[in-house]
């Protein structure tokens, strides 16, 4: 159980976020507002009050952050983006939890029939969906979205893409630290601070090690914000000169060794495929990698149900590499096989939530089956328009950015939407792995978004968008406190 510290920490981050927000410029402030949560404040411990979502490491620091923006600093955040696509699918985001609550009406009785007797006992049951879930499910729609929201207004400028990278960069390089610790001596921090251990214990032991995990909640969290520190230590190591590229040189080095130790095959993979392209490929090739990726990831579920994807040969190449892999991927296989059968039940709008897309013991109502991807979770309780609201959200951005940019030299890009678009898509793909979507995903989804929406077409840009050489990005072109030159203000 948490201990009092834990439920301290989630009362008083508004007020850290606060002093960020006093102290730091907005842009700044909104990022450690939330990246800072996502790093420091203790897993699974949460708030649970009545009619509103759960209150814990993801939700206070969006609200915090939001309300602070908008309510202290009187900052507007526009609720609708300017592409159709874009706006179509907020709304189907947010509302498509209402038929998904309108369709789950209808409470999941599970029986056991004695053999002496001939009338059924109810030994158990999974709540139907009520008026009260549907303004808790509106309101937490509405919640994740916030990072979006905010990095759209705000991050989506070079100066705010290059805050959110360097950001990223340095809390990787902070959080190795502890991740070698627990290396080390296993994994005890949160237990130290917190006063809990947040998972299974033997999920963190690998190849007669262990895999760190800190404040998260599994070492396969940890391992990915590592690729993404990883991949913005690269960008920075690209563009910075003089001393600054010698010390970020470094820097990428060292998070990749502390990737290494992390024991995690996935993260790695996405280490080795990204790190290098972040160092050799543009700009554009790079983001027409992460276009490419995204659709892959967004088109899985469709792949799977058509039975395109190789399973038993990608089965074999993890026999090859461990058997133990080969044995973890199986189960993730037949897992996401037998959830499928059950989503197919209710295909368009899910099952919802109390555990009604898992499948349970007909008697005793005890779950038989763990998702583990984010995509089989979604497709399972909201269907496929939940998914396809979810999916197409995170893939937009990337999308309408690799549609503007085509006419554009290389030079006119700012060489920090680049890695940020990396990282989307490298949790796109992890997703159909694990349940990685954070806030840091949706906080880059909206920078990318913006920053698309504001590259003009060519005929009306020409010889007004600023250029980006491989060095530094300073600030902002032109007024210092306004939108950048050449741009306009997305309200």
């Amino acid at each position: 159980m948490p201990n009092t510290l834990a439920y301290l920490m989630l009362m008083i981050w508004p007020l850290v976020c606060l002093i960020l927000f006093r102290r730091l410029s907005l842009e700044r402030a909104m990022i450690w507002s939330i990246v800072g949560g996502y790093l420091i404040l203790p897993p699974l411990a949460k708030f649970d009050l009545p009619l509103v979502p759960e209150m814990d490491k993801f939700s206070i620091p969006n609200i915090s952050a939001f309300v602070i923006c908008v309510f202290v600093l009187q900052k507007k955040v526009a609720f609708w983006p300017q592409s159709a696509i874009a706006r179509i699918l907020t709304a189907l985001f947010v509302l498509s939890v209402i038929p998904t609550v309108a369709t789950n009406n209808d409470p999941l009785l599970f029986r056991v029939l004695p053999n002496s007797v001939s009338i059924p006992f109810i030994v158990g049951q999974l709540p139907a969906l009520t008026a009260r879930d549907l303004f808790s499910m509106l309101i937490g729609q509405i919640i994740v979205l916030l990072p979006f929201l905010m990095a759209r207004q705000y991050l989506s400028t070079p100066a705010g893409l290059r805050d959110l990278v360097l950001a990223l960069a340095i809390g990787g390089l902070v959080y190795a630290i502890p991740a070698l610790i627990e290396i080390r001596l296993s994994p005890q921090i949160n237990i130290w601070v917190y006063g809990f251990f947040q998972h299974s214990f033997t999920q963190m032991m690998r190849d007669g090690g262990f895999r760190p995990i800190v404040f998260l909640p599994h070492a396969l969290w940890l391992a990915l914000f590592l690729v993404m520190a990883l991949v913005c230590a690269a960008t920075l190591a690209r563009t910075a000169t003089g001393k600054s590229r010698t010390r970020w040189s470094m820097t990428t080095g060292f998070l990749a060794v502390v990737l290494l130790l992390s024991k995690s095959l996935a993260s790695l993979a996405y280490g080795l495929v990204f790190t290098p392209a972040i160092l050799l490929l543009s700009r554009k090739m790079l983001i027409r990698l992460s276009m490419l990726l995204a659709l892959i990831a967004m088109s899985y579920p469709m792949l799977r149900n058509a039975d395109v994807i190789p399973l038993e040969r990608i089965l074999e190449q993890a026999r090859a590499i461990d058997p133990k892999r080969e044995q973890s991927l199986a189960y993730r296989f037949d897992n996401e096989n037998r959830l499928l059968e059950r989503a197919d039940e209710k295909p368009l709008f899910g099952w919802g939530g109390w555990g009604r897309n898992l499948l349970h013991n007909p008697e005793s109502g005890k779950i038989e089956t763990i998702p583990d991807g984010r995509w089989i979770i979604v497709f399972g309780s909201s269907g496929w328009v939940g998914y396809i609201a979810e999916m197409g959200m995170l893939a937009f951005p990337l999308l309408l950015l690799g549609w503007r940019m085509r006419t554009l030299p290389n030079a006119r890009i700012s060489p920090f939407v680049a890695p940020i678009a990396v990282i989307l898509a490298a949790t796109m793909a992890d997703m159909l792995l694990n349940a990685t979507l954070i806030p840091i995903t949706w906080m880059c989804a909206g920078a990318i978004l913006g920053y698309a929406e504001r590259l003009k077409q060519p005929r009306q840009h020409a010889g007004s968008e600023p250029a980006y050489g491989d060095g530094p990005v300073i600030g902002r072109a032109g007024d210092p406190n306004g939108p950048e030159q050449g741009q306009r203000p997305l309200m």
